[in-house]
């Protein structure tokens, strides 16, 4: 059916649930083809969890400020491409080191953007695995390679296939190989020291939120690659200025985004979804339905529970929600940071705490790549780190206030470790929790995705954008290839490929 005759029918072509990244990349990409499409946001702004919020001069990013997808060249640019799609483009500031590791034993680690100068720092602290360090990294750059050479679209489309496997037969094969494996099990081939085995674990925990064992080697070999190759690139003005971007190329391409709409139900007549319900009642119909919430929500409360399809039961039973995060938006006087600190930072001071609640510590200074984020004079020190929903739960209101006080008290005195003298430069601190991040984003128990209940093989557990229910589709981190804001970039332009091929355009 052709976008006109869909015209006839429905009120949009496409209707997409939120304004998250992927859901953005899927709306930006369809109206750029001339599809006429709707993007329900229940927030004031874009961005999700990629959005910002202000406060006495400081302008916070709601996620983190670790940023892939902005290189110029390449397939894996998607954040990019994205843009340019709709004519849009960003300022963006090179960062020169993605993480400064501040880790057990003394172990400081800098991953500089500098390939060889990154291997010679970690080899000089363990120059016994010199040669399985670069065997590993090199592995990932096979398979950062092999992403690096196709155009990145949806897996569920046979002509697609067809035509990328016949152009980059090697490239192809070369992926499949890996769908099914984990960092773990390269790392593993590799490397035996353990201490430089939990290296890697935090070098996957810092973005996958699981160890290398249960990290898929697809997304191991783009993250490990990508920020030598393309880069961590912070863009000039904050992250949520990606979303709002997207957000007035969607409309100038002729479509829409509303605000404070938020979806209550998606609409199925004769097992089709055909429409949209929000909470004060309004209906919105479309030829496809796109839901940019987690499969949770979308699935248990847009969908009634009972009728869920059991490919999303099989899903459940290989996946759980991820944490949530206690966060802690800090502005502090901006002598208090040497003049050498790097821009994102991991503190962990044992190793048996890595995956436990608030033992990873994270930390972004983004004013250190855009001063402007800040009043003169100050820094942002945003710190977050794992939480779950439960811990915050059946409380009070002044034993959830007191509850969150202690918790960032807790958290800045950790700080101290890199930041001697903090709690005396503080200006501003404002504090989120679990419930905060359910309530703002939307997201079921204000969790960042799903990760793994057990070792899985790789990405091959991961749904792609159908579903069962005809005309609906999923987009974002619940969905190939996962977490991490140019993944959900990935998804959406598989998803928008998609339904370019369903709707005919």
């Amino acid at each position: 059916m052709s976008a006109t005759d869909a015209q006839l029918n429905s009120d949009w072509d496409a209707i997409v649930i939120g304004s998250g990244m992927g859901g953005l990349v899927t709306a930006t990409q369809l109206a750029a083809k001339g599809a006429q499409v709707l993007v329900l946001e229940r927030y004031l702004i874009p961005g999700g969890s990629a959005g910002y919020f202000e406060r006495n001069g400081y302008r916070f990013d709601v996620g983190a400020s670790m940023i892939f997808g902005f290189g110029e060249e390449g397939t894996t640019n998607l954040l990019t491409r994205a843009l340019a799609a709709v004519n849009m483009k960003m300022e963006t500031l090179p960062d020169p080191v993605q993480i400064h590791y501040h880790l057990p034993n003394d172990l400081e680690v800098k991953v500089h953007r500098d390939y060889e100068k990154f291997l010679q720092e970690l080899s000089d602290r363990f120059p016994h695995e010199k040669q399985g360090i670069r065997r590993f990294y090199d592995e990932c750059w096979q398979i950062f390679n092999c992403l690096n050479a196709m155009e990145l679209l949806s897996l569920e489309e046979p002509r697609y296939l067809t035509r990328v496997f016949f152009q980059h037969p090697f490239a192809c094969l070369g992926l499949v190989k890996y769908l099914p494996q984990n960092v773990g099990d390269i790392a593993r081939r590799h490397i035996s020291d353990p201490e430089l085995l939990k290296f890697i674990d935090m070098e996957c925990y810092c973005w996958s939120v699981v160890p290398a064992s249960q990290t898929p080697a697809i997304n191991g070999g783009m993250v490990f690659s990508d920020r030598h190759y393309g880069g961590i690139n912070y863009p000039k003005g904050g992250v949520g200025q990606i979303a709002q971007k997207l957000a007035d190329g969607l409309e100038k391409a002729g479509s829409r985004i509303e605000y404070k709409a938020r979806v209550t139900e998606i609409i199925i007549e004769n097992n089709k979804a055909v429409g949209v319900k929000l909470a004060n009642g309004k209906e919105y119909r479309a030829q496809r339905i796109v839901s940019n919430a987690t499969r949770w929500d979308t699935f248990e409360k847009l969908l009634p529970k009972v009728n869920m399809p059991k490919s999303e039961q099989k899903w459940q039973n290989r996946y759980q929600k991820s944490p949530s995060f206690l966060s802690i938006h800090l502005g502090v006087q901006a002598d208090l940071l040497p003049p050498d600190t790097e821009c994102h930072h991991i503190l962990l001071e044992n190793w048996d705490n890595m995956t436990d609640e608030q033992g990873t510590i994270f930390v972004s200074i983004p004013t250190l790549l855009d001063p402007s984020l800040a009043p003169e004079g100050c820094h942002i020190i945003h710190t977050f780190t794992p939480s779950w929903i439960s811990e915050w739960q059946n409380l009070s209101p002044s034993e959830y206030e007191a509850k969150k006080e202690q918790a960032a008290a807790q958290l800045i005195q950790r700080l101290e470790a890199i930041f001697p003298g903090i709690e005396a430069k503080l200006d501003y601190q404002e504090i989120g929790t679990p419930r905060t991040h359910r309530r703002f984003l939307g997201r079921d128990d204000g969790t960042y995705g799903p990760i793994p209940q057990r070792k899985l093989l790789g990405l091959l557990g991961m749904p792609f954008n159908r579903t069962a229910i005809k005309n609906l589709y999923c987009v974002g981190d619940s969905t190939f290839p996962g977490q991490g804001l140019n993944a959900v970039a990935f998804s959406g332009f598989a998803c928008a490929h998609r339904i370019k091929v369903d709707l005919g355009l």
